[in-house]
């Protein structure tokens, strides 16, 4: 018998900045989690109170779930992924821009972390696991 777990299972987590802050971004995370190799994907939707199109976000996010021997109970989560940035008119055209997210999240998957997109810092940010 194997000492590794095995399985796969969603998680869906909210990132919130500070105490709700208005007008503070609010991150949602929609995982599915490799448990054998940490392998993480999903998507990630970026939401703020913001004029269009920069207000919502929604892209892809892959990544790995880390659990260090050094600190029982705790997790590391690391995302990255891309999306479509387009220009305002009168400019044509659009680029990728980078998202990068790391947190240290308890075996409730609660905890605090950090991110960024494209040229926005975002932290510390309080997560908590959403019902399923």
């Amino acid at each position: 018998m194997s000492d590794h777990p095995i399985g796969y299972y969603i998680v869906k987590l909210r990132g919130t900045f500070g105490t709700v802050m208005p007008g503070a971004p609010t991150l949602e995370l929609s995982l599915g989690v490799n448990v054998a190799n940490g392998a993480v994907t999903g998507t990630a939707e970026i939401s703020q109170a913001i004029a269009p199109p920069n207000g919502n976000l929604h892209f892809p996010v892959h990544g790995h779930l880390f659990n260090p021997s050094i600190a029982h109970g705790l997790k590391l989560l690391v995302l990255e992924g891309q999306y479509v940035v387009s220009f305002p008119p009168p400019a044509i055209g659009s680029y990728l821009a980078h998202f990068n997210g790391a947190f240290i999240l308890d075996d409730h998957w609660a905890g605090e972390g950090s991110y960024s997109y494209g040229n926005h810092r975002v932290g510390p940010v309080h997560v908590t696991r959403l019902a399923d």
